[in-house]
């Protein structure tokens, strides 16, 4: 978000706030300016949108400084969730489809979305129950750490279901 500084501000009249966050009150926009040139610092527009707008006197090359160190510790602490796929057959074997199970719960526990999908070929095109079937054994085997987002779905000759990670539970509650 930009800011108005200085000069750029057109309002007649704005409410001042001090160095320290003091009320300076309402004032003319010259006396204003005068207020922020006599103490070296920038005046800035921090509430365009109030009656009268708000404007405080400050160091406005710091604030941006300081707002940038923010934005990066921010984009620091922030965790990306991906989507991994896993692919299932109408006709998996309970062992193969065991393995994918634990795949998945590996995924689901170091946070990241699971999107299965079913893809049926010819004639299994007839038997999408024994594939949404397979789905919900699926879902079954993970029961302990993920939440369903997507119930099973047919698009096409493609069957797909969503899982997340079940969200932690909040302590003090019974």
């Amino acid at each position: 978000m930009d800011h108005q500084i200085n000069e750029q501000i057109r309002d007649r009249e704005v409410r001042l706030i001090g160095t320290g966050g003091e009320q300076l009150g309402v004032m003319p926009i010259a006396k204003a300016q005068t207020i922020a040139r006599e103490q070296n610092l920038d005046l800035v527009k921090i509430a365009p949108k109030a009656e009268p707008p708000v404007c405080r006197v400050m160091d406005y090359g710091k604030f941006r400084f300081e707002q940038s160190k923010k934005e990066k510790e921010a984009r620091r602490h922030q965790k990306t969730v991906e989507l991994k796929e896993i692919r299932l057959s109408p006709g998996i074997d309970a062992h193969d489809l065991n393995f994918k199970a634990r795949n998945a719960q590996r995924f689901l526990e170091e946070g990241d979305k699971v999107k299965v999908s079913i893809r049926f070929r010819g004639r299994e095109m007839a038997h999408t129950q024994l594939g949404e079937a397979q789905m919900k054994r699926f879902a079954e085997t993970l029961s302990g750490g993920c939440v369903i987002e997507k119930p099973p779905k047919l698009e096409g000759r493609n069957m797909t279901m969503f899982l997340a990670p079940k969200p932690p539970e909040k302590p003090g509650k019974p």
